[in-house]
């Protein structure tokens, strides 16, 4: 017998800021089997106690060694047999990745550098992403079934941004970036909110904070949950949870069967 499982991700842009807008009380409300954070900006003793009344069963911390930048945190009511930091693809030991093994799956909760600040930051980014690729590639011929979520920093194709056209000379859609998801798709991954809503528009995940962006939904779709092919079958649902305010991200969702 299958269980669902309910997993969300969300770049919060600051764990701490987002406690003192209370951003994150709908995780009482909601059925959440695990919760992947990206860019918390803090510490595993700085993570506020505030932040929800849930006690997951497990709370995974992953800081930077750059004190106050970037940092994953997972929180999982799923026992796991194994975590990780994939320190062979964050070898700058940026706190950017949990991996959290339960069974014969493996879910990655991953903030993917961003390229806009430099082109040596732009390098590091591609070279982060053939990395990643052939860790996953690894563990799926070992056997292991795999989620990915997070911020990929990326947006795919042009109804995956609001302005494809404005921002083809930018960094998160550069069509060396765009061609990177196009190769890591035919390795086998589905993007999951395609699979369930296929060419549906003007859905995205980010917006600058920059001239009421959000309330113009002149947004990226840049957050993403992928599964191996081998899993396809066991979706259920995948949503953007655009209602959800606190970071300059929204939270995404998916559904499985385990």
């Amino acid at each position: 017998m299958m269980n669902e499982l309910h997993l969300v991700s969300w770049n919060v842009n600051g764990i701490r800021a987002v406690d003192k807008k209370q951003a994150l009380k709908w995780v009482d409300e909601t059925q959440v089997d695990i919760l992947a954070l990206q860019e918390i900006k803090a510490e595993a003793n700085q993570i506020p106690d505030t932040i929800f009344d849930k006690n997951f069963k497990e709370v995974h911390v992953n800081p930077s060694s750059n004190k106050g930048q970037s940092g994953v945190a997972l929180f999982s009511d799923v026992a796991s047999t194994r975590v990780g930091k994939s320190e062979a693809v964050d070898i700058l030991n940026e706190g950017r990745i949990n991996e959290f093994q339960f069974g014969d799956i493996t879910l990655f909760n991953v903030y993917f550098p961003n390229g806009q600040r430099n082109e040596e930051r732009l390098v590091y980014k591609m070279e982060f992403y053939e990395r990643f690729l052939k860790y996953c590639e690894a563990l799926r011929s070992e056997g292991q079934s795999l989620i990915i979520c997070g911020d990929v920093n990326t947006a795919h194709t042009e109804i995956d941004i609001a302005r494809p056209k404005a921002n083809e000379n930018t960094s998160g859609f550069l069509k060396m970036e765009r061609d990177w998801l196009d190769k890591f798709l035919s390795y086998g991954y589905i993007d999951t909110f395609r699979h369930v809503h296929g060419n549906e528009t003007d859905r995205y995940s980010w917006w600058s904070y920059r001239a009421g962006a959000r309330a113009r939904n002149v947004g990226w779709r840049i957050d993403y949950f992928y599964v191996s092919e081998d899993l396809k079958d066991h979706i259920v649902d995948a949503k953007i949870c655009d209602e959800i305010i606190g970071s300059d991200h929204c939270p995404i969702s998916l559904t499985i069967k385990v």
